[in-house]
């Protein structure tokens, strides 16, 4: 989706209004989160899998929440990166493993963060729980649904927390959205949503095995190519879906409140002949009251970029790159909102919304609900996401502060992604029916 400047800053300025009656920030959940742990400092954490997306977690764990003792990863390249991470914010080295069950057995650990392929989350996480730790666990839930109930279950039985890594529950751009917008009928009757993923590039990833000899058939993966692509092979991964969709639907269902109840599509692997899983995804979700979510994903094109799109019968409202909001009326105009102590000032790479207060923004590392023209997937916003998932799963365990996500969401995301993924696979439309029940619909 590409809006021009001037549609830019409409937009803005409009879903600044819209927001701007919340109390500073504090509605959009960054004030608790700034905070800190109120009682018996950082939570003892643990790492387990520090390649790419877990070492962006690492580097994001701020030292006032969370104190990392132990890194674990099979992959002995991946623990010096680490230490690098480490050192560069000057924090203190932790101990390295290669099995995670040792590191549990030999740390003094309060939680585990873990970040290791998809097929493997149900087993590690499981293991986790069962040995008394609170676990924040990157997306997608796990490989299949009966493994995402293990977890739920696990955590349900050990009375332990269980964190999904989706950032965007985080964001105080998607907070103040849903609160601001959303809630307060600004769309008005809202009927349909789309939703794209788009780049233009290869998934694989281009790496040397740690040493000549090394040989990961231990842990599950015939060859080093296996490891270190593992995203490209169905036994370990469920593609596009999986790692891009269950992102986007994970916000629609909090958006919507309601879980699909169908969905159909198509997927080809139509450039890269290279993988198991699809290249190109298209899918459709149909959720209750009439209402549909298209997804898209591509890897020949990256002009639509990343966005979700909301359209009601008053107004649009546009997500993208997890830092640019924009609100539009529906036929044309611009919003009229009364003025607030929240102010609209210039700042690197567009205007971002201020808590003239207490700069709670600048104490949550800049985390602003804002529009701008940054690049999508990146600057600092999209890094404080991380920042704060981190750091509110550690007020979590500390003050029993309520999870962004939880198991129960996170669960239904993968329940919608897995089934199109299953609808694709069989060319057909699949129902979707709730495993967990009524009580509670996001």
């Amino acid at each position: 989706m590409n809006l021009t400047p001037e549609q830019q800053a409409v937009g803005r300025r409009n879903f600044l209004k819209a927001v701007a009656g919340l109390p500073a920030l504090a509605g959009l959940g960054v004030a608790a989160a700034a905070k800190g742990p109120v009682r018996g400092g950082p939570v003892r954490l643990g790492f387990i899998g520090v390649g790419g997306e877990g070492r962006v977690l690492l580097n994001q764990t701020d030292p006032a929440f969370g104190e990392v003792r132990a890194l674990c990863d099979i992959n002995p390249s991946q623990l010096a990166k680490s230490d690098d991470v480490l050192k560069k914010n000057k924090l203190p080295p932790a101990r390295h493993y290669s099995e995670w069950r040792e590191m549990l057995e030999k740390e003094d650990l309060e939680a585990v963060v873990i970040a290791v392929p998809l097929w493997a989350h149900a087993d590690v996480t499981v293991g986790c729980l069962d040995a008394g730790k609170h676990v924040l666990c990157e997306k997608m839930m796990a490989w299949d649904v009966p493994s995402c109930e293990r977890m739920r279950q696990a955590a349900l039985r050990n009375k332990r927390l269980l964190e999904i890594g989706y950032q965007r529950a985080y964001n105080p751009v998607y907070q103040s959205a849903f609160t601001g917008v959303i809630k307060a009928g600004a769309l008005g009757d809202l009927f349909s949503a789309r939703l794209a993923w788009h780049r233009n590039g290869s998934w694989r990833r281009n790496g040397e095995p740690p040493s000549p000899g090394y040989d990961p058939s231990k842990w599950g993966y015939p060859t080093f190519e296996h490891l270190y692509n593992w995203r490209l092979y169905k036994r370990y991964s469920r593609g596009l879906l999986a790692e891009l969709a269950s992102h986007q639907i994970n916000i629609v269902n909090w958006f919507f409140e309601a879980i699909p109840e169908a969905v159909s599509g198509a997927g080809s692997i139509a450039r890269y002949k290279d993988r198991e899983v699809w290249d190109h995804v298209h899918a459709t979700w149909e959720y209750p009251g009439g209402r549909h979510v298209t997804f898209s994903s591509v890897e020949s094109n990256a002009f639509d970029r990343t966005y979700e799109a909301f359209y009601g019968t008053k107004g649009t409202l546009i997500m993208r790159g997890e830092s640019e909001a924009y609100l539009f009326e529906e036929g044309g105009g611009s919003r009229s909102q009364a003025p607030t102590n929240i102010e609209v000032t210039p700042k690197a790479g567009g205007p971002a919304m201020d808590a003239s207060e207490s700069r709670i923004a600048d104490a949550a590392s800049s985390s602003q609900a804002r529009g701008g023209n940054a690049a999508p997937g990146a600057g600092a916003e999209r890094l404080s996401s991380y920042k704060l998932e981190v750091s509110g799963f550690c007020s979590s365990v500390r003050t029993g502060a309520p999870l962004a996500c939880g198991p129960d969401k996170a669960l239904r995301s993968a329940l919608a992604c897995l089934k199109a993924d299953e609808a694709l696979d069989q060319k057909t439309r699949v129902l979707i029916t709730d495993p967990i029940g009524t009580s509670s619909t996001t």
